[in-house]
């Protein structure tokens, strides 16, 4: 029996590559061939882990080296099954680190309208006013506010050239960059934008953006639970997350949803701690009265129960609104009570997220294949 190995590569050639459109050589599923006296060892690699689909090629070769070389040799074949690598989604945000970023901090809600916004304001401008460097990241897609609440809703950010890229310069005020959606659509427009977007949409103000050394980012998420929250944990290596709630009972509920998204095994997030907002009203006039209008001391409480640090309270006045509603967080207004509490709550923030640095490896971006660092800061 005279053959050669070439005219075994041959008759392979004549096999199609299991859902490839070319053969088994094109494809490079055949690894290796050895020919001696009357035997052929063929050895292949195919991605189907089935059986059936293993037989099904075995019988293919044995057939197409008989048939095109010789009848009465001796065919023996080896099937490798390897994995196929992962198709990536191409509507999820890309999961890497901002080298330039040193801690990113989610801050999140399980229900709307709790202050969530007012709370990530506030407290960018105190932690600016302590001297360290901020950002924030508006990432509620569906109801944009930082934009407002800096008094820049009619600013554009700037393209600059960075690398040879093109990159959005945030906007900047109170010692606080920004970047928001509300930069770039109608105010009197909806966005009406299905989950796909909306991520790429993130994906541009996150890594398209030249936020420039920052001691934090905060995120402000949408409320809820949702793929605005899950596409911010696969793009960035958050280093912790706070959960704003009002006292009342139906408000806790939702928190402790918010803290459960963070804390599930496949996303792994340090959550900080909780800030109960809208805690009491004092009256102008009565100064040294606390009125608790929705319940008192319930996200102290809920902080307890989960065994996760109360950061603070605060109250609900008038002037938070005012300020908010002109622009001007009330945490610039030196020597008020309130300064005092974003103040206090701040640091708070940064001891716990001292203690998370010193104490966890640093968080890694979340990969869900279902849907689809950090150093250490100033004291």
């Amino acid at each position: 029996m005279s053959f050669k190995k070439q005219d075994i590569y041959k008759a392979l050639e004549t096999i199609t590559a299991p859902g490839e459109g070319k053969s088994l050589i094109e494809n490079k599923n055949v690894t290796n061939v050895v020919a001696f006296g009357g035997e052929v060892i063929v050895d292949v690699t195919i991605n189907n882990p089935t059986l059936q689909a293993k037989k099904k090629i075995e019988s293919e070769i044995t057939k197409a080296i008989k048939t095109n070389v010789a009848e009465d040799i001796d065919v023996k074949i080896n099937v490798k099954v390897e994995k196929p690598a992962e198709k990536e989604n191409p509507n999820l945000i890309r999961g890497k680190e901002i080298p330039t970023i040193k801690n990113i901090i989610a801050i999140a809600s399980g229900k709307g309208g709790v202050g969530k916004s007012t709370i990530t304001a506030n407290t960018a401008v105190a932690l600016a006013k302590m001297g360290f460097k901020v950002g924030v990241l508006d990432a509620d897609i569906y109801g944009p506010s930082m934009h407002l609440m800096f008094d820049v809703e009619k600013a554009k950010p700037l393209s600059v050239k960075v690398d040879g890229r093109s990159k959005m310069k945030p906007v900047e005020n109170y010692g606080v960059k920004l970047l928001s959606l509300g930069f770039f659509t109608n105010p009197n427009q909806a966005v009406i934008w299905r989950g796909p977007m909306a991520s790429k949409a993130l994906n541009q103000l996150i890594f398209d953006a030249d936020w420039g050394e920052l001691d934090f980012l905060l995120i402000d998420l949408p409320p809820g639970t949702g793929d605005v929250h899950l596409s911010i944990v696969q793009a960035l290596p958050i280093s912790g997350a706070v959960i704003v709630s009002t006292p009342q009972n139906i408000a806790l509920a939702d928190a402790k949803k918010g803290v459960a998204m963070f804390q599930q095994e496949s996303i792994n997030v340090p959550v900080l701690g909780i800030i109960e907002n809208m805690a009491y009203f004092t009256p102008e006039e009565l100064p040294e009265n606390k009125y608790y209008i929705f319940g008192k001391d319930g996200a102290k409480n809920l902080a307890k129960d989960i065994d996760t640090k109360f950061l603070g309270e605060i109250p609900l006045v008038q002037s938070i609104r005012e300020s908010g509603d002109v622009g001007r967080p009330v945490a610039l207004q030196e020597g008020t009570v309130l300064e005092k509490a974003f103040n206090e709550i701040s640091r708070e923030m940064v001891a716990e997220l001292l203690k998370r640095n010193k104490n966890l490896p640093p968080t890694e971006v979340v990969r869900i294949t279902t849907m689809s660092g950090c150093s250490a800061v100033k004291k």
